[in-house]
């Protein structure tokens, strides 16, 4: 295997983790009952007996059980807690994987590359050796800080990915509600699910708590040229179908699956992909605007040819797969597809076809090749046109282009003017903090109606990027706010989650019931108290320092208290959703000064706190029905807690750092300690902690008691 197929962009040292002796402990740790031992071994250059005894010297427990779901549905997990640590080479040998497959999913799999940076850290290559006397008494120290812990930590009552198969339905489906109500599975992975059936994104236990909780559509995304091969007939551009066939069967079945519960598969079909540039050696005339950061081509959708082709692949898939129910597509920015995806007026394709055309003349034929191609074969199928990153002047105007029968998803929030702090701002999308919708949104929606274009609204209803790591957060009164602004005008449809907020319950079941109907029904008696909590948490969290992408992307709520803490500025740049570093500058725009951004992420987690004490208080009026409804709750809402409160103690210890305030570090380490300790036990109780779909689990216990190591190490320097 040669490294250098696979890409290391502008790359820079990696990080040192100094919590451990040696980075091969490092990897040990991290890795343990993730990674099967005797590919940790390989990895190091050392003998499976040496990876045990390594680990037990460090406090832990040998227990491979876990790892075969770990590398089939926690993958991401594992590459994020490894890519500082390790080389290409010795990541590929603890996966299992090949370096084009690797390749694959940092390309395919929602953007890994890009939550990773863009780059791959450079690393000397870790290999187990002889420990010296000063790191064996560190490593003792640290055998017994583990071990004294997880003696004083309650028994787990879950483990990782229990949810597979502890999510039931609460009761028989409920169609009460009109119109489409769409989610993403809370289970199914984003790269390529359908080529294995045994990781089925949509088990039946969670098809039927999709049902109970008033889902009638799930959707997942799909590569047209992974299901058809429309391309090409020719036998050296076969590769890019490989098990075309293997893909379609599956989905069939799982069409089924779910149409035996009322519920209809909708196909995220963002197309046509670019492909590598030596497809176009054979196809130089298909070849369109090249990609701007890799070696990869679109396929011109001003080309005849292109275009025919495009719209019978999507008319023999449907074919193949009757059972389908539609489709729904992004045609700008998302990825590279046709020539006007990633430019705009100001920075127009270069490919010679498509410069001079109007873009919604572009955008329009690639919507009427998808829709022909659905409709030829199920006229009654889903067509939904995503307007993500359309543009003014010419949106407007696509609209009226549209073809007959195609709905027009606009995201809500758009564009909704914020003010927190008294800094003005806006939403971009990803908000249940500030309920839409927005003036993009109503303006679109307008022009359609007049058109005669039927409306559909994306929104969150369960999380968002605001915070994603609990299944949903418990501020039911902002999101009823936001389902009664939509429908006041009219909107019937709902897309309810993009890969985020997709779990079979929460506030999504306020499509079909009210906020106090579902407060009864899952409370009883307390009831009343519980509603008083809700409404302190819906008031917390409006302080939440909304402004574009800032934050939601680059802040650390999403990891909580997994983000490790440094003395002494790393460097680093905060990525989108995938390493916060310590990097404040990035974590708000530059609306927010750190002078308003602390206090109001301050005020936001002690209001979650006051919620969460209300909480406590209604335990008395809980009665035995109620009872797992009320522990779920609690839990989830002190899981959120754990991560506003940790993303507030970030804040402070980067400022004190910056500051030199040395009483200010020790005072926001020694209450994250404590914060990263509630949150421990948490996750031993709750397997659908720590966890989102596109983004596997963002830590596991041990990377939290990582987290402790890297405070207790940070208080001992600072208390010298």
């Amino acid at each position: 295997m040669s490294e250098s197929l696979l890409e290391m962009g502008a790359t820079k040292p990696a990080l040192e983790f100094k919590h451990f002796p040696t980075t091969f402990q490092a990897v040990v740790w991290r890795n343990w009952g993730m990674v099967p031992v005797e590919r940790l071994a390989k990895a190091l250059e050392a003998t499976p007996d040496d990876i045990i005894r390594i680990g037990e010297e460090m406090g832990l427990s040998h227990d491979d059980s876990l790892c075969n779901v770990w590398l089939t549905r926690g993958y991401q997990t594992i590459i994020r807690l490894n890519w500082h640590l390790v080389t290409y080479e010795q990541l590929l040998v603890m996966l299992g994987w090949t370096d084009d497959y690797l390749s694959f999913i940092l390309r395919e799999d929602d953007f890994l590359w890009v939550k990773m940076g863009n780059f791959k850290p450079t690393v000397e290559a870790p290999k187990v050796r002889a420990l010296s006397e000063e790191e064996k008494a560190m490593t003792a120290e640290i055998r017994e800080f583990s071990s004294t812990l997880r003696n004083h930590l309650p028994n787990p009552v879950e483990r990782p990915f229990d949810f597979l198969t502890t999510i039931h339905a609460d009761g028989p489906a409920d169609n009460s509600a009109p119109g489409l109500r769409m989610l993403y599975s809370y289970s199914a992975l984003y790269g390529d699910p359908l080529i294995d059936e045994t990781l089925d994104p949509f088990p039946d236990n969670m098809l039927d708590a999709y049902a109970a909780a008033g889902i009638n559509a799930l959707w997942m995304q799909a590569v047209l040229y992974s299901l058809v091969p429309w391309m090409d007939d020719d036998p050296k551009t076969a590769a890019y179908s490989a098990g075309w066939e293997k893909r379609t069967e599956n989905l069939r079945r799982l069409c089924k699956r779910m149409a035996a519960r009322g519920i209809k598969l909708m196909l995220y079909l963002n197309e046509p992909r670019s492909l590598p540039d030596e497809f176009f050696e054979d196809h130089p005339d298909w070849r369109g605007e090249h990609a701007r950061n890799a070696a990869r081509s679109a396929l011109c959708t001003s080309v005849p040819d292109v275009l025919e082709r495009l719209r019978k692949g999507v008319e023999t898939l449907f074919r193949n797969v009757p059972e389908l129910g539609g489709l729904f597509c992004i045609t700008m920015s998302e990825n590279l597809t046709n020539c006007w995806s990633k430019s705009s007026m100001e920075m127009l394709p270069k490919c010679p076809r498509c410069k001079g055309r109007n873009p919604a003349d572009v955008v329009a034929e690639v919507l009427q090749a998808l829709e022909a191609g659905a409709h030829a074969v199920n006229p009654t199928a889903e067509v939904i046109a995503w307007s993500w990153a359309w543009q003014k002047p010419w949106d407007e105007e696509l609209i009226a282009k549209l073809p007959k029968g195609v709905k027009l998803m606009c995201v809500s929030e758009n564009a909704l003017p914020t003010n927190v702090g008294g800094c003005p701002g806006k939403v971009n999308d990803y908000s249940i903090s500030k309920p839409g919708p927005g003036p993009t949104a109503q303006r679109m929606w307008a022009v359609a109606r007049k058109a005669g274009v039927p409306c559909v609204a994306k929104t969150q209803f369960n999380n968002t990027w605001e915070l994603s790591a609990v299944p949903y957060l418990p501020v039911p009164g902002l999101v009823e706010e936001h389902i009664n602004n939509l429908r006041a005008l009219g909107i019937k449809d709902f897309m309810v989650s993009w890969t985020l907020g997709g779990y079979p319950g929460g506030n999504i079941r306020l499509l079909t019931k009210s906020k106090q109907q579902l407060t009864e029904e899952d409370f009883g008696d307390a009831a009343p108290l519980i509603l008083k909590a809700y409404d302190t948490f819906d008031e917390s969290f409006r302080h939440f320092p909304f402004d574009n992408c800032y934050t939601i992307y680059t802040a650390p709520q999403n990891y909580g208290p997994q983000n490790l803490l440094f003395e002494e500025p790393t460097g680093y740049k905060a990525t989108m959703v995938g390493f916060p570093y310590d990097d404040l500058e990035s974590w708000h725009s530059p609306t927010y000064s750190d002078d308003i951004f602390e206090p109001e992420f301050g005020i936001l987690s002690e209001g979650w706190g006051r919620g969460c004490a209300m909480l406590r208080e209604a335990a008395a009026y809980v009665d035995d029905v109620h009872q797992k409804a009320y522990k779920e709750l609690c839990r989830v809402a002190e899981a959120a807690f754990c991560h506003f409160q940790s993303t507030y103690l970030q804040i402070c210890f980067v400022r004190r750092r910056n500051a030199g305030d040395k009483a200010g570090m020790v005072a926001a380490l020694r209450e994250e300690s404590m914060v990263t300790r509630r949150l421990i036990t948490l996750l031993r109780e709750d397997s659908r902690i720590g966890f989102e779909a596109s983004n596997h689990y963002y830590y596991n216990e041990n990377s939290l008691i990582e987290k402790l190591l890297n405070c207790r190490r940070l208080l001992s320097l600072l208390n010298k």
